[in-house]
């Protein structure tokens, strides 16, 4: 007999949702199936096994499937191939801080075209296995410690365009198997221990254009067939020893060849003829024992530098020398040149503002001078050392300067007010039609690496219009926010790039196009400014949240082409039966839930309130513009009245705000432990109706940037400014040292530092602050926090900025910039003028209290310029340079001691209404004169205005 079991009836909800499940499972099946080869996974496995990863850059490696779930650094094919599998395109794990070694598994991604490890500390040898990799197009692994030979197997790399295995420590022979890379352009093996002799078969590469291999060990003779590679444009062998070979004729009958570069290398003989090397422009052959007379020979009109110093040459100087319209620097310093100098060299150029040209015959046998003795105000000529400085008294017969130290500042941006744009979005550059606009930058660490010039300027625009032609951007969407000539000589620079006018941001597929462009080096290649190096891509402000995705697993519309079929009609399926659920739910359960939605679980934090948004409310009568105190990216500051009579700042973050849930959170589980005078209390919070609010105690007197503006009605003297740098040191200190743990701010900034009735200076907003470390398991501590970059333009710790590596110094660093604008009552940044910069060039030219705030009134010059030197060291480049935060309020306890007793009795109201009060005018407390000292620790000061961008 036949038993029937009755089943109960299901609901209608509960049907749907099956329904729903079944349907997700069948459509997403195909999606699951699209996985990465297995052989690929396991070799990522591998390589991850291989490397340190202190900072755990490689977590995301943990889990999933690596072109699905999202691994760092990992880029794949669009879809699969042949064999139904996902592949691996791209390894991009530059700058993660990252140790160990390179694992011979790399060998195993066989359909990899990038592999980049550039900017770590990875040592070890390069796997011969990497041979294998035969579509490989990019090899990058330079600014590392990598060690042994080069692999012969890398000459299998037939679809190879650039190797750069640059500041490394590698060693022994170039291969002559490289010959085969005939897809080769880029060969960037500069800054190792590379020895022997430059292989003759490198002469079969059909397109090679680079071919760096200056800072060796290798050895001569140079090969004279070097001169057969058709396209060759750069010839860098600077630092090596060929023996006292010559070099070889043929070097001058390269055609296209447009800088040649053999700075201190051994060499003897004759120089070259280059009357057949119609397109050279740089020419670098000192330090050398090259003899025999300079060839009189017709030179390009494109030369920029003719450098033939520290040879033994004789003869004249060639006529062909005068009228180049665009030489930048001639010397023929300390050689045997005699006979006549013709002025026409320089008499003949007409040199604009940004022109500059630099002549140096100094320690020759010359005579005399034909022509007039006239010099150009942009025309730098040294004659010293020769005879006819003793029978002629000129100028340029003394000591001389063979150097360009040129900085780039952005052109002023007119028609806009300075600050006008609330960080961290900036004025951008102007245009024909648009002269003002705020707009959010990216930040790209950028250095060119062989570039056919010494003086940068004259060059700029067309450098603008050669970046913004690769990136398929605008002219007026470039700015170059300073530059810097590094050893090499390589041109390091920061380069912003902004939103097209009247965008204030980039969207997320655009900030990753633009990364592709550098990362991949799709810019097209340019004569005059040679390779580039791409250092870094920092995402600031609004692109922060980007910073996970722009290293995501597949590459954009990866995934989507994967999963958008099956997605669309499931989340169809899914919005109608969610819609049939919900009206069948009864008003009273939708009426409950409403209610829970509104209001968010509760924090609860000992000696911090809980305030309802109601009570916010009534205390700014509902938020009344009245009641608006201040302003920045979160927000407003809102003056509130509690029911208690309390007086309070409300600080309302507004929908969108660059403060999210994290900053909030973390400032309201700081302040709650932080009990400092100098660090402003936090009394509350509120985090309901859909808002997020911080109360504070209220103080009265405002930020230190109100009270440095051009328009304050309480100008601040020199002593109160010592009281208010002083307190902030303190309070910072506190974080540094007191605080446990210990915490770095990274948001020190003028508008950071509140002051109460009385000009007690206070630190606030700890939305971006970070702990510091905690000892690792064997007992050591690291010294830095590896952090995505967060803070101020203009504030920002540049070595920060470029490694990541957040440190105790960082905030001594912004400390020093608040110092500096306590000083002069400038904004860090300007109309593109960066204060740390412009300081230090007044420093350097002795006209430092030209630019010292007129509001301070009368001061002590022995104090001010303590107070500077100070500031100066804290904004050092580099980190080992600054003082530490106890340094700080230690120097300037002594500058306070300094002052005279009725100076520092500025305790109450009364002595800060009447600015210079207690100042009595002296020749110490009035002298402005300039002056040249040395940093409060008895040692000369270095400028460091301007960030460098070299990892190493």
């Amino acid at each position: 007999m036949t038993k029937f079991v009755m089943l109960q009836p299901v609901s209608v909800e509960l049907r749907m949702i099956l329904i729903i499940c079944f349907c997700w499972y069948f459509l997403l099946s195909g999606v699951a199936s699209q996985l990465t080869d297995p052989n690929e996974v396991n070799a990522l496995r591998s390589i991850r096994g291989s490397l340190v990863d202190r900072f755990r850059h490689l977590a995301s490696w943990n889990r999933g499937d690596p072109c699905t779930s999202g691994w760092e650094g990992v880029i794949c094919y669009n879809s699969s191939l042949e064999d139904g599998y996902l592949h691996v395109r791209e390894l991009l794990l530059l700058n993660k801080n990252l140790s160990g070694t390179l694992s011979p598994a790399l060998g195993r991604l066989s359909r990899l075209r990038i592999l980049d490890f550039m900017w770590n500390k990875i040592s070890g040898s390069i796997p011969k296995e990497i041979g294998n990799l035969t579509i490989l197009e990019l090899l990058l692994l330079n600014g590392n410690e990598l060690t042994g030979a080069l692999p012969d197997e890398l000459g299998n790399l037939s679809n190879l365009n650039r190797i750069q295995i640059d500041q490394n420590y590698i060693s022994g022979p170039v291969p002559k198997s490289f010959a085969n890379l005939i897809k080769a352009k880029h060969f960037h093996m500069n800054n190792n221990s590379l020895s022997g002799q430059i292989p003759a078969e490198l002469s079969r590469l059909p397109i090679l254009v680079h071919l760096l291999l200056d800072n060796n060990n290798l050895s001569g003779p140079l090969p004279p067939e070097l001169a057969e590679i058709p396209n060759l444009t750069i010839l860098q062998l600077d630092n090596n020893n060929f023996g006292g070979s010559p070099i070889p004729s043929s070097y001058g009958n390269i055609s296209n060849l447009l800088k040649l570069s053999l700075r201190n290398c051994s060499l003897q003989g004759p120089i070259p003829d280059w009357r057949n090397s119609p397109r050279i422009a740089y020419i670098d052959l000192s330090f050398n024992q090259l003899n025999g007379t300079i060839p009189n020979g017709t030179l390009s009109i494109n030369i920029t530098t003719i450098d033939l110093s520290v040879n033994n040459l004789h003869g004249t100087i060639p006529t062909s020398f005068s009228s180049l319209p665009f030489l930048q620097k001639l010397s023929l310093a300390n050689n045997s040149l005699n006979g006549s100098i013709p002025s026409s060299i320089w008499q003949d150029r007409i040199l604009n503002s940004t022109e500059s040209l630099i002549v140096d015959f100094g320690y020759n046998q010359f005579t005399n001078i034909s022509g007039r003795l006239l010099f150009q105000p942009n025309a730098t000529v040294g004659l010293q050392g020769n005879p006819l400085c003793s029978s002629i008294n000129l100028d340029q017969c003394g000591p001389h300067n063979n150097d360009f130290s040129n900085v780039l500042i952005n052109a002023s941006v007119i028609g806009c007010a300075p600050n006008s744009c609330p960080p961290p979005y900036e004025n951008g550059p102007a245009s024909p039609t648009v002269a003002c606009f705020c707009a959010a930058p990216l930040f790209v660490g950028y250095r060119l690496k062989s570039p056919g010039f010494l003086n940068f300027i004259p060059y700029a625009n067309t450098f603008k219009e050669y970046l913004s032609f690769g990136l398929n951007l605008d002219n007026s969407q470039i700015g170059i926010d300073s530059i810097q000539w590094q050893e090499g000589p390589r041109l390091r620079m920061y380069v912003k790039i902004f939103p097209k006018q009247g965008v204030r941001e980039f969207n997320r597929s655009e900030v990753l196009q633009i990364r592709d462009k550098f990362s991949g080096w799709r810019i097209p290649d340019n004569q005059i400014f040679g390779p580039y190096e791409f250092i870094n891509f920092t995402l600031l402000g609004p692109y922060e949240e980007f910073v996970s995705s722009s290293s995501s697993s597949l590459s954009k519309g990866a995934l989507a082409g994967i999963i958008v079929g099956a997605i669309a009609a499931a989340v169809a399926l899914s919005a109608l039966v969610s819609l049939i659920i919900l009206r069948r739910r009864n008003k009273k359960h939708y009426t409950s839930s409403k209610r829970r939605q509104s209001k968010r679980g509760s924090m609860k934090i000992d000696g911090v309130k809980d305030f309802t948004y109601s009570e916010m409310a009534t205390a700014t009568n509902s938020f009344h513009d009245s009641t608006v105190v201040g302003q920045g990216g979160y927000g407003k500051v809102h003056r509130g009245i509690l029911a208690d009579g309390a007086v309070v700042a409300i600080k309302r973050a507004q929908e969108g705000s660059l403060q999210g849930e994290r900053e909030f959170l973390t400032e309201i589980e700081l302040l709650s432990r932080l009990h400092h005078r100098n660090l402003v209390s936090l009394i509350g919070y509120c985090d309901e109706e859909g808002e997020q609010m911080l109360v504070y105690e209220f103080m009265p007197q405002g930020t230190l940037r109100d009270h440095l503006s051009a328009n304050t009605k309480v100008p601040l003297t020199f002593p109160l400014r010592i009281k208010i740098a002083l307190g902030s040191a303190r309070g910072i200190l506190y974080l540094h040292t007191e605080a446990n743990p210990p915490i770095f701010h990274r948001d020190v900034k003028a508008t950071n530092i509140l002051l109460d009735s009385k000009f007690t200076a206070k630190v606030a907003d700890f939305g971006l602050s970070k702990l510091a470390p905690i000892p690792e398991l064997e007992g050591n501590v690291p010294s830095h926090v590896s952090t995505v970059v967060k803070g101020t333009p203009g504030y920002l710790d540049p070595e920060y900025f470029l490694t990541h590596k957040l440190t105790d110094k960082s905030d001594v660093y912004s400390l020093g910039v608040v110092f500096l604008e306590m000083l002069t009552g400038m904004h860090p940044i300007s109309h593109g003028k960066n204060i740390v910069r412009e300081v230090n060039a007044a420093y350097r030219s002795g006209m430092i209290f030209s630019i010292i705030d007129d509001k301070m009134g009368s001061y002590p010059s022995d104090g001010v310029e303590k107070f500077i030197n100070l500031a100066l060291k804290c904004c050092q480049e580099e980190t080992v340079a600054r003082p530490s935060m106890a340094e700080v309020v230690r120097e300037l306890e002594n500058i306070w001691l300094m002052l005279p007793e009725s100076d520092t009795n500025i305790t109450s109201d009364s002595s800060v209404s009447n600015p210079g009060k207690h100042m009595t005018p002296s020749s110490s407390s009035v002298m402005k004169t300039p002056f040249l000292s040395q940093d409060v620790s008895g040692g000369d000061l270095v400028s460091g205005s301007i960030p460098s961008i070299a990892p190493r």
